[in-house]
Order: C-alpha cells, then sequence, then structure tokens
C-alpha cells in the first residue's frame, strides 16, 4: 500500500488529520518546513506530528517527510503524457498506437530506472551471482516474460529454475545455495505469499519485484527492486508497463551478474554460441567479424 494511501486511513484523530489535510494540500511545499511551522499553520502541537510518524510506521517526523516527499515525487514524473492503463484511443490509426506504445516502452524504462536504489542493485547481483541455484517465483502470466531471463543466465552457466510446477515443494526443497526471486505486482497475492514462510524458514536469501509502498512481499523481502507502479490491477487494456519494467529489471540483473566477471563471461558464452550456431546472413549487420573453423 502506497504511503499516501494509508495516510487516508481512519486511523488518526482530529488534530492528527489536520495535519494530514494540510500535507496533501501543500505537498512538496513542506520539504523545507520544520515541525514548528507546520504545527503553527495548522494550530496543532509539534509532538502530533512524531504521533503520526508513529502510526504510520516511521521512527519519526523527518523519516515520514522524506518518504512522503519520495513518493509524490514519483507519483508526479514520467508518465504525464500517456496513460498507462489507456494509453491508446478507440479511433487511433495503428500508426498512432504504434508511436504511443513507443513512448509508453520508454517512458516506462525511465520511470523503473528512477526506482532502482544503488545499495539494493547492488545486494541483489552479489545475491545471484553467489547462488549455486536461483529459483523464481511469480505467478504464469509472469514467469512467461522470466524465460528469456533464464535462457540469458543458464548461457553464462548460472542455473535458474521457474517454478511452475510444485513452487510449495521447490521453496521447501531450496538450499542455503539458493536465491530467490519473487515476483508480484501487488505484493499480495495469496498464491505466492503462502510460498514466504517456507523460503524464511530455510534461510533462503529473497529478491523481491514488487510495486512501489509497503506490502506482505516487502516484508519478506531481503533486497527490494521496485516495478513501476502506474497501472490499475484489471481496469487496463493491458500489463504494458507492469511487463515492461518486470522484464527490464531482470536485463539489469543479468547484466550485472554478467558485469561481475565480464571477460570471463563474455568468452564462455561466445565460445559456446560459435560452436552450436551455424546460422548465416547477407546482413553485414549480422555478419560476425571473426571466424573460427576449429
Amino acid at each position: 500500500m502506497l504511503l499516501t494511501e494509508k495516510m487516508k486511513e481512519d486511523i488518526f484523530s482530529s488534530s492528527e488529520r489536520d495535519i494530514i489535510d494540510y500535507l496533501f494540500k501543500q505537498r512538496e511545499n513542506i520539504k523545507d518546513k520544520t515541525t514548528k511551522q507546520i504545527s503553527k499553520e495548522t494550530y496543532t502541537h509539534p509532538s502530533t506530528l512524531i504521533r503520526i510518524a508513529k502510526k504510520l510506521g516511521y521512527s519519526g517526523w523527518i523519516e515520514l517527510k522524506n518518504s512522503f516527499l519520495d513518493e509524490i515525487y514519483y507519483l508526479n514524473s514520467h508518465f504525464s503524457s500517456i496513460d498507462a492503463n489507456y494509453p491508446f484511443d478507440e479511433h487511433d490509426s495503428v500508426m498512432t498506437v504504434a508511436n504511443k506504445m513507443a513512448l509508453l516502452n520508454q517512458t516506462t524504462i525511465s520511470d523503473t530506472l528512477s526506482l532502482i536504489n544503488y545499495d539494493d542493485l547492488q545486494r541483489a547481483t552479489n545475491m545471484l551471482d553467489t547462488a549455486g541455484h536461483i529459483k523464481v517465483f511469480s505467478m504464469n502470466h509472469n514467469l512467461l516474460i522470466c524465460y528469456d531471463f533464464k535462457t540469458k543466465m543458464n548461457r553464462i552457466g548460472k542455473h535458474v529454475s521457474l517454478c511452475t510446477v510444485d513452487p510449495q515443494f521447490e521453496a521447501v526443497n531450496s538450499n542455503s545455495e539458493t536465491c530467490a526471486i519473487v515476483i508480484s505486482y501487488s505484493g499480495e497475492n495469496e498464491y505466492i505469499i503462502g510460498l514466504l514462510p517456507f523460503l524464511k524458514r530455510k534461510k533462503i536469501p529473497i529478491i523481491a519485484l514488487t510495486s512501489i509502498g509497503e506490502n506482505t512481499l516487502t516484508k519478506y523481502a531481503d533486497c527490494i527492486l521496485r516495478i513501476t507502479t502506474r497501472e490499475k490491477l484489471y481496469s487496463k487494456i493491458g500489463s504494458f508497463t507492469t511487463n515492461d519494467s518486470i522484464c527490464f529489471l531482470l536485463d539489469v540483473l543479468y547484466a550485472g551478474v554478467f558485469s561481475k566477471d565480464y571477460k570471463k563471461n563474455l568468452e564462455f558464452k561466445t565460445n559456446i554460441s560459435k560452436y552450436f550456431d551455424h546460422r548465416k546472413s547477407s546482413n553485414e549487420v549480422m555478419q560476425e567479424t571473426i571466424q573460427d573453423n576449429d
């Protein structure tokens, strides 16, 4: 759940609600305001801001303010010129649809990139690099778009399983060398959430790919990478931004693992491909510059 959604819940006193209404009206303008200034403008006591922060699960006002501003900045960015749920209209020509879909894809990538935290990405890359076995847990429609990730990782010698059959047993039968990637847009899918206690019990590190805000999956995860969060659950033409965001994050993870031992991985992948890939092309762009007849 987004912080701005939690702030609308009926858990606050009248004075606390006055401050929250003030925050929503002022939005970015609160950045440089102190608790004393805000309490003066809302006719409340500074301690009320601390109580609000505690109710929302934060250690103090500054932490709450920073999270609130980060969320506001995110929600105001990137998707100003296109609707993630309805990116094209009923009467658009096929080329207009194509152009709008291109804009949607580009916007999604920029949006997802803005959500990547260096420390989390570094941690996730290290977890995958040291893992002997990587297991991906998600619903089938998400697992379908993970096959490319599995193929890429396999081509640099990393064992990846997409847990489509008996995921419960896959979770239970994991060991200390396993790393789990768990993908859920809402972070609340009961089928996926049911696997998390088993993974935790086995002390399996969990990389979560999920939406912004707090959800059940984030509470179990050791590392969190955020999926662009712009789509409704079902009131939409398709899961375009969700799918593009997941694919981009998986590509980034693969590239991060690849770069850990760049020369070795490139040599391994290229040499194996040379042996098995005998395709030819008259297109100069596709032609290999190095030919090895051994």
